[in-house]
């Protein structure tokens, strides 16, 4: 089974979509991807489904929605050669005590695949491999094609996994930005920064990251020019002034040349004092 959830949702066995159009069983469907070759109970699938309230024909509704994802994996499995072992919808969509599993087989799951990739960057860049730790984290990057879930209708549950994930891939961006300001690609950064900056107004990481390759490609008005930005929207939006970090590169660009603003500036690259803020919007 292949499952993709980083855009929209994708679920394929024998390279067969299994994914219905229907939102309801759409849902159900990804709770289950999500947590693929593990239970999900039937009080989660409800909660999701239906909030706090459920009718009380939830139980009878829910077992609809799994028959009709069951039909759908029948169909798929009618591909399996024939000399393979005999699977049927219930192998794949099991029944367990309390709730559901969706067993992949060892099948693929981009969000595994995202997780083991940017773990590795990160042992990297903490190793000071940086161009492995650029090379692994553009790669985990890569596996994303849009908002998670994009294309799915999210109750409180899978809300919640959503903005988990962005998280990790906000994480997992800012340290490949970082990686590669410190192969000193400061100038192959500024369109891709000067994008991320609109995007979240009074995220201080990216922010200090734009200043700096903006200082080191020789444009320091407009480093300084970001830094007003930033202190303005957080200000308007938080009630609060930059973080400490944030105002030692201020002062960098205003007193020193590149290099000494890199020294000085490498802890802005991990995240603020304050830690990282995140603006409203998607990547």
């Amino acid at each position: 089974m292949d499952i993709s959830v980083l855009g929209g949702l994708v679920v394929r066995e024998n390279g067969v979509s299994i994914t219905p159009t229907a939102p309801k069983p759409r849902q159900v469907l990804a709770m289950l991807a999500f947590r693929a070759d593990q239970i999900v109970s039937v009080s989660a699938l409800t909660e999701e489904l239906w909030g706090s309230r459920p009718p009380r024909s939830a139980r009878a509704t829910l077992q609809t929605y799994v028959l009709q994802l069951r039909e759908l994996i029948g169909t798929a499995l009618a591909q399996d050669p024939a000399d393979a072992p005999a699977r049927s919808a219930k192998d794949v969509l099991v029944t367990m005590p309390g709730g559901y599993l969706l067993n992949t087989s060892g099948g693929r799951s981009d969000v595994r695949e995202f997780e083991l990739l940017a773990g590795t960057g990160y042992r990297a860049m903490d190793a000071g491999d940086f161009p492995a730790a650029a090379r692994q984290l553009r790669d985990a990057l890569s596996l994303w094609s849009g908002a998670a879930l994009a294309d799915v209708q999210t109750g409180a549950l899978l809300s919640m996994e959503v903005r988990r994930l962005e998280e990790t891939r906000l994480c997992a961006l800012d340290q490949r930005i970082d990686a590669d300001l410190r192969l000193g690609r400061h100038r192959e950064l500024l369109g891709e920064l000067s994008v991320l900056v609109s995007r979240y107004p009074t995220h201080e990481t990216l922010h200090g990251q734009f200043m700096l390759a903006l200082h080191r490609s020789g444009r320091r008005t407009e480093a300084l020019e970001t830094y007003q930005r930033l202190r303005r929207a957080l200000v308007r939006e938080l009630g609060l002034e930059p973080s400490a970090a944030l105002r030692r590169l201020q002062r960098s660009v205003l007193m020193a040349g590149p290099e000494t603003a890199a020294q000085d500036t490498q802890a802005t690259a991990h995240g603020a004092d304050r830690g990282v803020r995140v603006g409203q919007g998607a990547l």
